[in-house]
């Protein structure tokens, strides 16, 4: 994959553009890109500036331009589930070059963003910024914090730990604090705590609960008294889900026990939910999965499908993750459609993964949204997506990928994009 820099404006014209805020999708517009990486304009085309001479016009007829996607739960580090506890196995070079595949399949998707929950390097992340390899922005927990036989401890009997240092174990509000401070040595940007047991894991339940409310507090002034860090918590069932909000965490990570008091206890302090619906639709194969692992799936499926329709009905705010590595890499739109066949409307989906996962992250002063100086990330799609989401979830349906006004992926759209490269991987 190459990142080709055009040296020149570019002028995206007689399109439809949803530009991520919520706000009814522009019929016949422009979107014009700086030769600095910057959106200069987005609106109607009977609004729109003079192209200057050297513009590159693009006729985007039957397309539509919406902001780059925002991924806020992948595991980019993995290939599957399995691959958490059987990587040990494999050589760590060979590794580091099939996560930059992934990296690579995740932005063909549409990904420009991407929040990676464990289980990745801070390299990666500075490799993209330093342009030494091409794939979406990197925010990274680098480990997770999980106790002694919980989510996060997949240690056997033996006492021989197969994660590859995934995770940081504390079973104090002490040590949890430790724990903080040593994932933000190696560079974290987000902190990531197991507030419940979970469905890959041999030792508990999803109603299990993880890390007590004081050990969540903990984390969660630790992580504020460096930066203001947010905090993402692996939550399932409901209990785990209400110490977690109770202890202040950013957002609950999968949500499948949500009751109404959790949806109104997320919506009194402000704590975004990001549901995770790909690991139900798109990860369950009986035959790749350990049987404990396919057994809680199938037992929480139903659940799963009503809370999230509650969590829409009470307002919640909802941000995209899809679990990549639990579901498959390189599908990640397909969460959109998942989340409309649960109850949302398109366009609330598409602002879900955008705006909203901006807002998330800490980043809606940069992306997120189609407007004059933010950063042009930009994802061009054939046809409508309001009246058929599905589109989105196939990468064949993405025409153009812009990331910071490079053009990292052409099917189609730029006839006459050069050859050289800014970078590549």
């Amino acid at each position: 994959m190459h990142a080709v820099a055009l040296g020149r404006p570019i002028r995206l014209e007689h399109v439809r553009m949803i530009d991520g805020t919520g706000k009814p999708a522009v019929q016949d517009a422009v979107v014009c890109i700086s030769p600095d990486g910057r959106i200069d304009f987005a609106g109607p085309m009977a609004h729109a500036p003079t192209p200057p001479e050297d513009a590159l016009v693009v006729d985007g007829r039957d397309r539509t331009v919406l902001p780059g996607f925002i991924d806020c739960h992948v595991h980019l580090g993995f290939d599957s589930a399995r691959d958490m506890t059987r990587r040990f196995l494999y050589d760590p070079t060979l590794e580091v070059f099939k996560t930059v595949d992934r990296m690579h399949r995740t932005l063909a998707a549409g990904i420009t963003t991407a929040r990676d929950l464990g289980g990745l390097s801070a390299g990666f992340r500075v490799a993209v910024e330093r342009e030494m390899v091409v794939g979406p922005a990197i925010h990274t927990a680098v480990r997770v914090l999980s106790h002694t036989g919980g989510h996060g401890d997949i240690s056997a009997p033996c006492g021989f730990d197969p994660t590859a240092g995934m995770t940081y174990l504390c079973d104090t509000a002490d040590e949890a604090r430790i724990a903080v401070r040593k994932v933000i040595r190696e560079g974290a940007d987000v902190i990531k705590v197991h507030a419940t047991g979970g469905m890959g894991s041999p030792y508990d339940q999803p109603d299990d609960q993880g890390l007590s409310i004081e050990e969540i507090r903990a984390v969660v002034d630790e992580a504020a008294r460096h930066g203001g860090r947010p905090v993402a918590a692996h939550a399932q069932g409901t209990a785990g889900i209400l110490n977690a909000i109770r202890g202040g965490v950013t957002s609950i990570e999968h949500g499948y026990g949500m009751t109404d008091e959790a949806c109104d206890l997320a919506g009194e302090q402000g704590t975004y939910l990001v549901p995770t619906l790909s690991t139900l639709f798109d990860g369950i194969d009986k035959a790749t999965m350990e049987p404990h692992h396919y057994e809680k799936k199938m037992r929480w499926m139903d659940t799963t499908v009503t809370n999230f329709g509650r969590a829409i009905e009470r307002g919640v705010k909802i941000a995209m993750g899809t679990d990549a590595a639990v579901g498959p890499h390189g599908q990640n739109l397909r969460e959109l459609m998942h989340m409309v066949s649960l109850g949302m409307r398109p366009m609330d989906a598409i602002t879900a993964a955008t705006r909203t996962a901006s807002e998330l992250l800490g980043v809606s002063d940069r992306v997120g949204t189609l407007e004059v100086g933010k950063v042009a990330d930009i994802v061009v799609c054939n046809g409508d997506p309001l009246t058929d989401i599905a589109l989105l979830g196939d990468p064949a349906n993405l025409a153009g990928i812009f990331r910071g006004g490079l053009l990292v992926k052409n099917s189609n759209l730029l006839a006459e994009a050069p050859l050289c490269s800014a970078s590549h991987g």
